[in-house]
């Protein structure tokens, strides 16, 4: 038996539902919210550590670095989810937040057992996707064993990368190889040692904030609304009209022309409603802002 793995606490035994076999569904039900009523706790005493890891990737990212997300099992599922929803969500190229499995795409519908185990592929990806010391590499996995991560962020700290581990246990094997090491304890699962359910919610929230907060930070919201955000489907389309709505006050004929106006670009037709400039003016002084739409009508104003 391997010591390491049985002092975890994610492979606990927990106490209160050790007799869940016995319970009605509401009682099963009732035992699984109120575990999992702990997870936001666990995140709240990251925060710190949160802090780090956000102004790190924001660096990265305002310098032209990418983010990597790397991971295993239910932990890979969850980075592979949060870096494909950037795209759609804050407009940013597909190579900015990029997110990887053990055992490769395949994985992310079919168990592939033994990948987490497996070094030198972990090794090979950062090299294959030529990872460099202006990247962050983020590292998840619940028991913070799993070798595929932690040879990847050996490696990625070996060529200057910013490293950053998200685990659900103390003093893991995860920790020596993390420049900023993310831990929410959790405690033991409701059946044991299933870290897909507390465990793979703590880190679901953990990345919600890193991804979240970066792209804020970035310019990607004006408020807190997405006008970076790609209007690809009629829902997007909707959303997008009535962002620039909310934002300009403007009535649904107009926010309609400007949006196709500005060639679908949600942010370009606020930018165009808010200055009175044309669509290349308002190009420009976004351009000129890094894209910051607030900063960029303040600079207007300024000018005007």
């Amino acid at each position: 038996m391997d010591e390491y793995l049985a002092g975890l606490t994610t492979e606990s035994i927990n106490q209160k539902t050790h007799m869940i076999d016995e319970c009605s569904t509401q009682e099963m039900l009732l035992l699984m919210n109120e575990q999992d009523a702990k997870v936001p706790a666990a995140v709240a005493a990251e925060i710190p550590n949160i802090v780090k890891a956000v102004d790190t990737l924001h660096r990265v990212l305002q310098n032209g670095g990418r983010m990597f997300y790397i991971g295993a099992g239910s932990s890979g599922r969850i980075g592979v989810l949060d870096a494909s929803e950037c795209p759609p969500t804050f407009g940013t190229d597909p190579l900015m937040v990029q997110g990887y499995i053990a055992g490769g795409d395949i994985a992310l519908r079919l168990a592939v057992e033994g990948s987490e185990d497996n070094e030198e592929e972990g090794i090979a990806l950062i090299e294959q996707i030529g990872v460099t010391d202006k990247d962050a590499v983020v590292g998840i996995t619940a028991s913070g064993s799993a070798r595929y991560v932690i040879s990847a962020l050996r490696k990625a700290q070996q060529i200057g990368a910013a490293t950053i581990g998200v685990v659900n246990n103390l003093n893991s094997r995860l920790e020596p190889v993390c420049d900023i090491l993310i831990a929410p304890i959790v405690g033991p699962e409701v059946i044991t040692g299933s870290t897909r359910l507390k465990a793979g919610t703590a880190q679901k929230l953990v990345l919600n904030m890193l991804t979240t907060c970066t792209m804020v930070k970035l310019g990607k919201t004006y408020n807190n609304l997405m006008v970076d955000l790609k209007a690809s489907n009629i829902k997007l389309y909707d959303r997008s009209v009535r962002i620039i709505k909310t934002a300009t006050g403007v009535d649904d004929a107009t926010a309609t022309r400007y949006l196709e106006s500005a060639s679908m670009n949600c942010k370009l037709a606020i930018m165009m409603i808010k200055t009175g400039l044309d669509q290349t003016q308002a190009e420009d002084m976004l351009k000129q802002n890094e894209g910051r739409l607030k900063k960029a009508i303040q600079s207007h104003k300024t000018v005007v």
